[in-house]
């Protein structure tokens, strides 16, 4: 075989290389496409192709004539003259010329390689391998559409899917109309955003900033009241996470934790056993307000109670269909205290062994929503963040409140120390100052000796720094009393009273 095994594409030796390798075999390059040629050279392969395939048919058809006297030298000598113009037209060396300067029994002189410049003519005159140049723009056919179907074209042309003569058409088109090209621009802006990575995910407080800027511009006919919004926000997140939960998701198991006397407990259950829980114990705000109770057994008044016998009626367990009848449940008790008006604030809600007014017990509610949403989100491996400061704020709140009264409890059971002063109702005793940084953080003074006490400055004996959400981790019995104080000043006896009263107040 003879030529270059690279099928042509360096052109023969290159003016580089030394006369010492020239014929040397070289190891076949990667071989271009035929699109990937300029359109010169396209067009010049082409009509080789076609001389060619017009000199094979001349030549079978001269065959065809039996004229053996005379034979037909115009014939002949179109077909040299085509062969000719071909091999010229593809670059390539014609050889000597049979015109009428060379005799008939004059030899043919030896045919030798091209040389490099004719063979670089084949790629448009450009490095072989370097990369591609430009296609031109391919020219638009046949008239312009109207201007209604360049219009409709717009957000495919931003979409970059366009054919070349639709992407020629509607680009001549945006520099004629200025109305179009507002809305190219507008449209390929949107097309960048959409490409962006993003966070699928909604900021947890996306739903306050909406809602708090709508009730800017206009107010509610019947505005929710204040201490029932964190309860509304956190069945929101809720009702957010369990939307598209699969089957797997809703069986998926869990434990749920709290803390009883001075051991940690556990209870396995599945995500929608816990949502079954929520609705149940929700059922006791529901009573209290004259709603139905989803409790069949209205005898069981402790949310322990309650939850028990739900689970124990509950054949087969509870599935996705729980979700419908806790969402439902959840939108009544807000719509209702809404249109209950501010008396309904004060309304007593018995939780067995204890009662809490109303707006105690939604904000309650709400804290159980979001501690058992975490529990949720960490059975399914989804990031549940905190609740806004705000509504973490009222939270802490309420547990603060609340430490005095199970601290006495602990004392009446020998579980917490004697109280060490008698404090006559409504003055200052004994006190724990509670720190609580962070998001809804603050300061609070806990009395020790006794619940109708106030808690001051002036009559702490200790101090005890948390962060927000570690302290409601504490109060929700998730983690142990002794690991839950970064920072601890003074009495010890008053502290440890203190934070294991706090988690005391979990249950299950």
């Amino acid at each position: 075989m003879n030529g270059p095994f690279d099928g042509g594409r360096n052109g023969g030796r290159g003016a580089e290389e030394p006369d010492d390798v020239r014929g040397v075999p070289r190891i076949p390059g990667q071989r271009s496409a035929a699109d990937d040629l300029d359109p010169p050279a396209t067009d010049v392969l082409r009509r080789a192709v076609e001389n060619n395939a017009r000199a094979a048919r001349a030549a079978e058809h001269s065959r065809e004539r039996e004229v053996p006297d005379e034979p037909d030298t115009t014939d002949e000598t179109d077909r040299a003259d085509e062969t000719v113009e071909a091999d010229e037209a593809a670059g390539l060396d014609p050889g000597p010329e049979t015109g009428a300067d060379m005799s008939p029994g004059t030899p043919p002189e030896p045919a030798h390689p091209p040389e490099p410049a004719a063979e670089r003519d084949m790629t448009g005159g450009r490095d072989p391998y370097g990369p591609p140049p430009p296609r031109p723009p391919a020219e638009p056919v046949g008239p312009p559409p109207s201007h209604s179907v360049l219009k409709s074209l717009l957000g495919a042309w931003a979409l970059a899917a366009c054919s070349p003569e639709e992407t020629t058409h509607v680009e001549d088109h945006l520099t004629e109309c200025a109305p179009c090209a507002d809305e190219a621009l507008k449209l390929r802006d949107a097309v960048g955003l959409l490409q962006a990575d993003r966070n699928l995910d909604l900021p947890p407080l996306l739903r306050s900033r909406v809602l708090e800027n709508c009730l800017d511009r206009r107010a509610a006919r019947i505005p929710v009241p204040v201490w029932a919004t964190p309860y509304d926000a956190e069945t929101a997140r809720l009702d957010a996470l369990l939307r598209d939960f699969g089957d797997a998701e809703w069986h998926a198991p869990l434990q749920l934790r709290w803390f009883e006397k001075e051991q940690p407990a556990a209870r396995r259950a599945t995500v929608a056993g816990v949502i079954g829980h929520l609705m149940t114990v929700d059922g006791l705000v529901a009573s209290a307000l004259g709603l139905d109770d989803p409790l069949a057994d209205p005898s069981a008044l402790s949310p322990t109670d309650r939850t028990e016998a739900f689970w124990r009626a509950a054949h087969p367990p509870p599935t996705r269909t729980i979700h419908e009848p806790w969402r439902d449940q959840s939108h009544t008790l807000i719509r209702t205290v809404s249109f209950a008006g501010r008396g309904v604030a004060e309304l007593s809600v018995s939780y067995g062994e204890f009662a809490l007014p109303l707006r105690d017990a939604m904000i309650d509610r709400a804290f159980e929503c979001w501690i058992h949403g975490v529990d949720i989100a960490e059975a399914v491996d989804y990031p549940y963040p905190a609740p806004s400061g705000p509504h973490l704020h009222v939270m802490i709140d309420l547990a603060a409140q609340l430490i005095p009264s199970a601290l006495a409890a602990r004392r009446r059971a020998g579980l917490a120390s004697p109280a060490r002063q008698l404090v006559v109702p409504g003055s200052p005793g004994r006190s724990l100052h509670l720190e609580v940084e962070g998001a809804g953080g603050g300061n609070w003074y806990i009395a020790l000796d006794s619940p109708a006490a106030v808690g001051t400055a002036d009559r702490a004996v200790a101090q005890v720094a948390l962060d927000g959400v570690e302290f409601c981790q504490l109060v929700a019995g998730h983690i142990a009393p002794e690991e839950a104080a970064a920072g601890q000043d003074g009495d010890r006896e008053a502290i440890r009273d203190v934070l294991f009263a706090a988690a005391s107040l979990s249950r299950l």
